[in-house]
């Protein structure tokens, strides 16, 4: 299963919070592992891009969508690479309609979102899990947090100028902090490498 894209947490009936994942690296992901023979989960947030012809495929708009189908699809998996950029907060109450200026600042008060990864990672029992980390300062040291604080396995350290690039440089972690391997260039190409990597690992 990959997760992929953005997701959406709405303030009133048209105004959301997000982010500006593209769902490139998510969907490039996918499509190396069909091209390997893999079967392919897709579950995917809002993006400008059509799934790769054979996946199993899941449109899903708000984290706790997500979190509904990655918990539905998670035992039919052997493992999950979780590339999604899933929103971290949404508004405490989300207000119908639209709200209206009034010309006068408005405070929303807001909560986390659901942890996507960290509950697959609670009840991943023999399954294996890829988490991305996108880290701006404290990189390693952070993602190394995130994979520990999911149950990850490994996960892919990049940084923000992979947000809406076509390229991508990229770091995969074990849980000691140890880079294990990296890789730069086209998403496409990546992917093929890091599917390749995983292979080893879990084979």
């Amino acid at each position: 299963m990959i997760t992929a894209g953005p997701t959406r947490e709405y303030l009133d009936d048209v105004r959301y919070l997000s982010n500006a994942s593209s769902g490139r690296m998510g969907y490039a992901l996918a499509t190396a592992a069909l091209k390997k023979g893999h079967e392919v989960i897709l579950v995917s947030g809002p993006v400008d891009m059509k799934p790769p012809q054979g996946c199993e495929f899941h449109s899903v708009e708000t984290t706790s969508q997500m979190k509904e189908v990655c918990h539905d699809c998670f035992s039919r998996c052997d493992g999950v690479i979780a590339a999604a950029a899933v929103c971290d907060y949404k508004p405490v109450n989300r207000i119908e309609g639209k709200l209206a200026k009034t010309g006068n600042p408005i405070s929303i008060d807001m909560i986390e979102t659901d942890d996507v990864l960290a509950e697959l990672g609670q009840t991943k029992n023999d399954h294996w899990i890829v988490g991305f980390a996108l880290e701006a300062e404290n990189a390693r040291e952070n993602a190394l947090q995130k994979l520990r604080s999911k149950n990850c396995d490994w996960i892919i350290l990049n940084n923000p100028s992979a947000i809406g690039s076509e390229t991508n440089d990229v770091e995969i972690l074990d849980s000691t902090g140890k880079v294990k391997v990296s890789f730069s260039g086209n998403k496409s190409d990546i992917s093929i490498e890091i599917l390749s990597w995983i292979e080893k690992q879990v084979s």
